[in-house]
């Protein structure tokens, strides 16, 4: 197990102790956000909802720019200035008074947030071997399922006391966690920036076939969102499966990623077999969301086995898809932008989480069995494109003439 999730000694180690310190933080915040926000703030559920979706907008808006800044001041003084900044502007949720302050927070919150995921993603690039990214990858996800269960299990006891003391101690928790991660990352070798080129400096939002990955993958991430918020409403609303199969099928998932996700990882360091793997993987999530339909109107004893099926054939697909997915975004990518692409390949997956919980849920919860169909066959038409517009990014890659130095 521990093979599993930490690599050798050196960088790679390094970056895996931020991810489980930042990841902690993340899960316990993710159980706590609404309810702070509501019992403590006073906030309607729609005015977080609004609050939440605004700073969602503003991440995604930025991701590029702040990963081009990550290419060029260098993303290791990029990840540490904004988690050191993430921390007082989370500490500052303990004196909002008000939805206007609140949105203000949570937006320059999104600011730094964005540009220390573009940062984090250029110097895994910067660091770390061509050939060994996706593994590191594998490695970082499966630490962050146990080290989000953490969090999430210090957010149960914090629900448990349930008083607003409670709640701020988690503020102050979370604020802590980004401190830490900021001094993890003067751990790090410094990745030297990139010289600027002639040409326009967004170089990503010209690369048409990337772009079109981008969107591809960006779909397909929508699979994501299957267990955790759209499975819960089809048990209790389709299904004669007892209520906590739901806690059965989100377990399920986590161990099986931790066990499965590094050996997924295996033959997805070059694009074109990260695209077979991003197919294979559409295949599996397509046969899983097949399983869950048959859970509709059948016996309790069998509804919750077809539910474990289910979970199963998804994480088969997860992983897989997953590990494709990070092969081609590095893989695609020039070394002198990193940043840049790897913040626009984030921006994919934030479009599958905006579109996901009302696109996924209406066609299931609303249509049943014909939503789950649907599903099944969009996400299978969605993997099996991506090897063909790989083979086109690739050949224009190769078509493109090194840029000259300014």
């Amino acid at each position: 197990m521990t093979g599993r999730i930490l690599p050798p000694r050196g960088p790679a180690r390094t970056l895996t102790a931020i991810t489980l310190v930042h990841t902690m933080g993340q899960g316990l915040w993710m159980a706590l956000n609404a309810v702070y926000a509501t019992a403590v703030l006073g906030l309607s559920p729609g005015r977080f909802g609004l609050g939440a979706g605004a700073a969602a907008a503003v991440a995604l808006a930025l991701s590029t720019p702040t990963g081009h800044l990550a290419d060029r001041v260098g993303p290791r003084t990029v990840q540490i200035w904004s988690f050191l900044a993430l921390g007082p502007l989370t500490a500052a949720l303990l004196f909002v008074d008000g939805f206007g302050a609140y949105v203000t927070v949570l937006s320059v919150q999104a600011v730094a947030y964005s540009a220390s995921r573009s940062a984090r993603m250029a110097m895994m690039a910067g660091l770390v071997p061509a050939a060994e990214r996706v593994t590191l990858r594998a490695q970082l996800r499966a630490a962050a399922n146990i080290s989000v269960s953490v969090g999430a299990g210090i957010a149960g006891a914090l629900l448990a006391v349930g008083t607003p003391t409670a709640y701020r101690g988690a503020v102050v928790l979370n604020a802590l966690t980004y401190f830490g991660t900021g001094l993890l990352t003067l751990l790090l070798p410094t990745v030297p920036p990139q010289p600027a080129r002639p040409g326009p400096a967004l170089v990503v939002l010209r690369d048409g076939p990337y772009l079109a990955f981008v969107v591809l993958d960006g779909l397909l991430s929508m699979h994501n969102l299957l267990l955790d918020v759209v499975l819960p409403l089809w048990v209790l609303h389709h299904t004669h499966a007892p209520r906590w199969m739901i806690a059965v099928v989100l377990l399920t998932n986590t161990i099986s990623v931790v066990l499965l996700q590094v050996r997924a990882a295996r033959g997805t360091d070059d694009p074109a077999g990260a695209a077979r793997a991003s197919r294979a993987g559409s295949w599996c999530l397509g046969a899983a969301c097949l399983v869950f339909a048959l859970t509709e109107g059948a016996p309790a004893l069998l509804a919750s086995a077809l539910l474990v099926l289910g979970a199963l054939v998804h994480v088969l697909g997860e992983v897989r898809q997953s590990a494709g997915s990070w092969g081609i975004s590095f893989g695609l990518a020039p070394d002198d932008a990193q940043g840049q692409y790897q913040g626009t390949y984030a921006m994919g997956a934030d479009i599958g989480k905006m579109a996901a919980p009302a696109l996924l849920t209406w066609l299931a919860v609303e249509h049943g069995t014909v939503g789950w169909v649907a599903m099944a066959a969009g996400f299978a038409a969605l993997g099996s494109v991506m090897p063909a517009v790989v083979a086109l990014a690739r050949r224009r890659s190769k078509e493109r003439p090194a840029p000259a130095m300014a």
